[in-house]
């Protein structure tokens, strides 16, 4: 913990909160990597080429506003199932998600990323709005959601696997922030950058979060050319070669 954390919101214990101090790429790092545009394939390509696992399709992860394109840092949480029936802790109601400690922590730029609970909602329209009020780009969610009409009209976009109204309040207890998570088979850290536009995610690890971008750019550069030369009605036998 940082000599001088941040004021928390008492939803989940701090020894709980792996990390306060995230490592964060630079603001122009992620500026490099939206304008990209909808390069989800490239930057998959590229992991690929390094041998970097964390790309996740879309039809696993589906987006919740289509066009959306968003590159952040992640900010991760972990949630399971609470004990008992959800029914019976309804009557005497306790609610253990702590998603709102990740967003008292966010920063501009920022993407929640939660390990959820399938078959309950892991995120609603109150967190999501909270979300976009830090200046979170987006959310990454393995597990159900629920209000998407609400997220979706503050323009708020979110990658999940489900779409329910049952609620995970009295269903669900966070058990971390800011540690490993499992994201569909793949490890995704604190820190890491979140790139997710109608194709899928890509979670690509901090410390190599230059080299990917920097070879992602070069290969939208050479797509670019090549599109043009389609268009020119260039011959396809004559067309210039990508990567």
């Amino acid at each position: 913990m940082s000599a001088n954390p941040p004021r928390l919101t008492g939803k989940i214990h701090p020894s709980r909160i792996r990390q306060f101090a995230v490592p964060r790429a630079t603001p122009g790092l992620l500026e490099r990597y939206r304008a990209l545009g909808d390069a989800s394939g490239v930057i998959s390509d590229v992991m690929d080429r390094l041998g970097i696992p964390g790309v996740v399709g879309a039809s696993t992860l589906k987006p919740t506003i289509a066009g959306k394109i968003i590159a952040g840092t992640a900010l991760t949480v972990r949630n399971a199932m609470q004990p008992g029936d959800g029914y019976a802790n309804a009557r005497v109601p306790t609610n253990k998600m702590a998603e709102f400690e990740a967003h008292n922590l966010a920063q501009p730029g920022d993407v929640v990323v939660i390990q959820g609970v399938a078959g309950v909602s892991n995120m609603g329209g109150i967190s999501a709005q909270t979300a976009k009020r830090q200046g979170e780009v987006g959310a990454i969610i393995e597990g159900g959601i629920r209000d998407v009409t609400h997220s979706r009209s503050i323009d708020f976009p979110i990658w999940a696997s489900e779409i329910t109204p049952l609620t995970g309040k009295w269903r669900i207890e966070t058990m971390e922030i800011n540690g490993d998570v499992d994201i569909a088979g793949m490890r995704v850290s604190c820190g890491d950058i979140v790139f997710a536009d109608d194709t899928g995610v890509c979670f690509v690890p901090i410390a190599r979060a230059e080299e990917v971008l920097a070879w992602a750019e070069k290969i939208v550069c050479a797509e670019a050319i090549k599109c043009e030369a389609i268009d020119a009605g260039t011959h396809i036998a004559d067309l210039p070669k990508t990567e």
